[in-house]
């Protein structure tokens, strides 16, 4: 008797234990009638089909999935047009929303990290918005008259945003050190390496949190692991930064050449280098060209460079132009504007440059001609 009552308490422990981990999703999708929404769960490098349903004809769903531990989902109407869900066991979760604009307009309850994941997307998506809006801005009338006032009103309100959004996110992870929606959180960028989370010591303490509370999983190890690379990168910036400012007067760049291979300004340490910016299309810039291939003929061979930061955003007028000019010296851009470089340099016209020493550190700005020659026959 015993033995069966044991036997039954272990069978009920281990239902219970499988309930336990159940989750469900259900919601209402305005306009999806007769549509298939997906679930895919997040791995650390690519996502899998967790389960997919045919949305009814009054815009209801309903889908369920198990997971131990809090984990990434996308709930996704098409590639482009999806939620990300950070969801636990035992959560039932309800959504709603509009079929062409789910990604940005949905509702989700039931699940406090997702909530926090939407809070997060949202908020990042109306401050890069702001940003990208701002970029366009000065980029277009950069290089026309009567812009100063504005361009510097541009500049001022695009360095705003970027500090209040900042300072929104590592005021969250702060929060909300154990909660997976920080590793999301630490995992936003405004491009391509530059993470918007900046303080080290709050991303160490988030990141040590989430593997204290999750040592076993896969996805919380690589996440840690990934947060700390982030972190090493942040440190090793914020040391090139410092050098620049105690040594090097000179902010690095490191933007591809025609041929998509990043190069760095501060590799040229040890030659004086001409950092130059300018436009295919500008037609002054064209006509200064004439007067750098002269000067790089001549002072090449004794220890010069020139590195050419392009503010272009046509990659064919771009190339065409270095042909047709000769241009035979390090070219580079981003075909974006390469914003980040003429801000950190307050480039607001072209062409523009800089003369620098075998340290980096600026000699000389807007040396043109004679004035270049001057300069260069003297250092060299």
């Amino acid at each position: 008797m015993n033995r069966t009552l044991a036997l039954l308490a272990l069978v009920l422990l281990t239902v219970a234990c499988g309930k336990n981990n159940n989750f469900t999703i259900s919601g209402k999708i305005e306009g999806g009638a007769g549509k298939t929404i997906y679930l895919s769960q997040l791995l650390t490098s690519s996502q899998i089909l967790a389960d997919s349903v045919k949305i009814d004809a009054s815009g209801q769903f309903k889908m369920k999935g198990k997971v131990s531990e809090p984990t990434f989902f996308l709930l996704k109407l098409s590639d482009n047009n999806f939620a990300t869900l950070l969801l636990d066991s035992t959560e039932n979760v309800t959504l709603a929303g509009t079929y062409h604009h789910f990604s940005t307009d949905y509702t989700v309850s039931g699940s406090d990290n997702s909530s926090k994941v939407r809070e997060l997307t949202f908020k990042f998506n109306a401050a890069k918005s702001k940003v990208d809006s701002l970029s366009k801005l000065y980029l277009k009338h950069q290089n026309e008259l009567g812009y100063t006032s504005e361009l510097e009103r541009w500049n001022n309100e695009y360095a705003k945003q970027i500090s209040d959004y900042t300072a929104y996110l590592n005021d969250f992870i702060k929060r909300n050190p154990f909660s997976m929606a920080s590793v999301y959180a630490l995992y936003q960028k405004w491009g391509e390496n530059n993470y918007v989370a900046n303080d080290f010591q709050t991303m160490k303490s988030a990141a040590s949190a989430l593997n204290a509370i999750y040592p076993n999983s896969d996805q919380v190890k690589a996440l840690y692991n990934n947060t700390l690379t982030i972190i090493r990168e942040q440190k090793k910036a914020k040391l090139n930064t410092l050098m620049s400012q105690k040594a090097v007067n000179s902010p690095n760049i490191k933007l591809p050449d025609t041929s998509g291979i990043d190069r760095e300004l501060w590799s040229l340490h040890g030659k004086y280098v001409l950092l130059h910016f300018w436009s295919a299309k500008d037609r002054t810039s064209r006509i200064q060209n004439q007067v750098l291939v002269e000067l790089y003929a001549k002072y090449k061979n004794r220890g010069f460079e020139i590195y050419m930061v392009s503010i272009d955003d046509d990659r064919t007028a771009w190339k065409a132009a270095i042909d047709e000019d000769q241009l035979t010296w390090i070219n580079v851009g981003d075909m974006k504007g390469c914003v980040s470089a003429l801000m950190n340099y307050n480039i607001h016209s072209t062409p523009a440059n800089y003369l620098l020493d075998k340290e980096g550190t600026i000699l000389a700005k807007n040396l043109k001609g004679p004035e270049l020659n001057a300069a260069l026959s003297k250092v060299l």
